[in-house]
């Protein structure tokens, strides 16, 4: 990537995407390579400018799944708006061995980067790193340095940020820019700031850092107080010219910048941004479904840009107005984010002109007086149930008128409940051996018994930290998708690492299933989450010699 232009052009925000390592950070998102592999190439179609694709030092999975995504994904340039092949770049702290394996990952790569990172805010050196201000100027240089002397594009971020002394930042990044660095990252790490403060944090340091004009300037925003993306867009405005987001706003915490609502809010406010980027927004729905699948996390119903209800509308007013004009609503057209069209809801607050505009799609002609019974009717059907199908108009209206390792599969799954029943379930699994095992358990519900009876069989015992059951479809016939998060139990508990900030966490492993029968669908998702704790343990040794903390 060329980074020697004149940034006040204002021409292009570049997407740097974080999904892959601060993404996966959030409890529970563990990914394997493959699912890397696949994300990364949706985000290659996406026409994300430079992917982070993991913290290479952090395990020799990590560091596989970093190799594979620089070798497999970062020549692809189809469709790419930008024409030139997505950046693989690897997180290093600012320590020589973290930096050496973060470039043996990346470097299979046409297009590559290393980014090194190092406290300065003062809570963080003395509590944290336990050096002073002297020190922490000499590792930043000394990490810099010797990065850029295996690679040409080399990132740092001064971590903390927000909460640092923006005079010290100025040396500080003075002295990386001398030292070689040729992008410098501005991290929110802990989602401080707010837009004003943000913004005029990146102002300041662009018109007092000697050297700024030779760098592209670039944001790192968590939400920890919902302004990620407003702290973000706030940078853009003062000269930021990249962005580090994460599909769905998925991270630590509360999260990351969301890498939909930066760009929409982009292409849909030219008038205020003045720039531009390389995203295809036409892939951003088949990107946050991807990603929701594979980590786990659903994505909430009033989420902006990807949300379920983020083109839906009930009020009446609202759709008597999109029935019009859809701008009356929508200042985005669903087929801009890969939609193929907005969803009017139809349920008690809607009004005639959006049940009279789906009755003549469904083929019927009402006059006023019969309309009005059968919009009244709807209506009370409307006030037992949550939303009208087609179904409801159709039998009203004649009255009137989207995986781990699979160490264990399930094969067959059987239950007894009721309420005068002891719920009973019998299972049948078979694991990576081939070998067959039949069992059978009791528990306090049905889908209680299966993860008792699964648990019998492959010796895991597991606590429920999540479970959630959703209608893929309506109606009774509907698929439903089964969303759990698990952690072991009972003297098992495992402790990941993190390598950025050095704090141990409880794991926990995600997974997810479907079926048209919701006990199917949460077995297979138990099974799913298990093969997934499993997996992991086979690394669990080489894992916590990797980081060494």
């Amino acid at each position: 990537m060329s980074i020697d232009r004149d940034v006040t052009e204002k021409e292009t925000v570049v997407i740097f995407d974080t999904t892959l390592r601060d993404g996966e950070q959030s409890p529970g998102a563990t990914l394997n390579v493959e699912e890397k592999l696949e994300i990364a190439r949706q985000l290659s179609r996406l026409g994300v400018d430079i992917c982070e694709a993991g913290f290479p030092i952090a395990s020799p999975g990590d560091f596989e799944a970093v190799r594979r995504i620089a070798e497999e994904v970062g020549p692809l340039t189809e469709g790419r708006k930008s024409g030139q092949p997505m950046v693989i770049a690897g997180l290093a702290r600012a320590a020589e061995r973290d930096i050496q394996r973060a470039y043996d990952a990346v470097k299979v790569a046409p297009r590559h980067r290393i980014h090194t990172f190092l406290a300065t805010s003062d809570i963080h050196l003395e509590y944290k790193l336990k050096i002073d201000r002297e020190e922490c100027i000499d590792q930043a240089i000394a990490a810099v340095t010797f990065a850029r002397s295996l690679c040409n594009d080399v990132e740092f971020s001064p971590e903390d940020a927000g909460r640092s002394d923006p005079d010290f930042l100025v040396q500080v990044l003075g002295e990386v820019i001398k030292a070689g660095a040729t992008t410098l990252n501005i991290p929110d790490t802990v989602g401080y700031t707010t837009p004003e403060e943000f913004g005029g944090l990146i102002k300041y340091l662009r018109e007092n850092t000697p050297g700024a004009d030779k760098v592209v300037w670039s944001v790192h925003c968590h939400n920890d107080l919902g302004l990620a993306t407003a702290n973000t867009l706030a940078a853009v405005q003062n000269g930021a010219r990249q962005v580090e987001v994460t599909i769905n706003g998925i991270g630590e915490r509360a999260g990351n910048t969301s890498l939909e609502e930066v760009a929409m809010a982009i292409q849909t406010r030219p008038q205020v941004f003045d720039v531009e980027t390389n995203i295809d927004s036409t892939q951003i729905t088949q990107a946050s479904h991807m990603v929701s699948a594979y980590t786990g996390m659903m994505v909430q119903p009033n989420k902006a840009i990807v949300g379920a209800n983020a083109f839906a509308h009930e009020a009446g007013i609202h759709q008597h107005g999109m029935l019009q004009n859809q701008e009356t609503y929508e200042i985005m057209r669903p087929e801009t984010v890969g939609l193929t069209a907005s969803k009017l809801v139809l349920g008690k607050h809607s009004g005639k002109h959006a049940y009279k505009k789906r009755i003549e799609e469904l083929g019927y002609s009402l006059p006023d007086d019969e309309l009005r019974q059968a919009v009244n009717r709807l209506k009370r059907v409307a006030d037992k149930k949550k939303t009208i199908t087609d179904a409801d108009i159709r039998a009203i209206v004649a009255d009137e008128l989207y995986r781990a390792p699979e160490i264990w599969k399930l094969l067959h799954v059987q239950v007894s409940s009721g309420d005068v029943l002891m719920p009973t379930a019998t299972v049948h699994l078979k694991n990576e051996n081939g070998e067959e095992f039949r069992d059978a358990a009791l528990g306090t519900g049905p889908v209680d018994a299966v993860y008792q009876a699964i648990s019998r069989i492959i010796g895991v015992k597991s606590s429920l930290v999540e479970y959630s059951i959703n209608a893929v479809t309506e109606g009774l016939d509907a698929q439903a998708e089964a969303s759990i998060r698990i952690e072991p139990a009972n003297g098992e508990t495992t402790y990941g690492v993190n390598p950025q900030t050095g704090r141990q966490y409880i794991r926990t492993y995600s997974g997810r299933g479907a079926s048209t029968d919701v006990v199917v669908a949460s077995a297979r998702a138990y099974i799913h989450a298990l093969n997934k704790l499993l997996s992991s343990r086979e690394h669990d040794e080489d894992d916590s010699a990797a980081v060494e903390l």
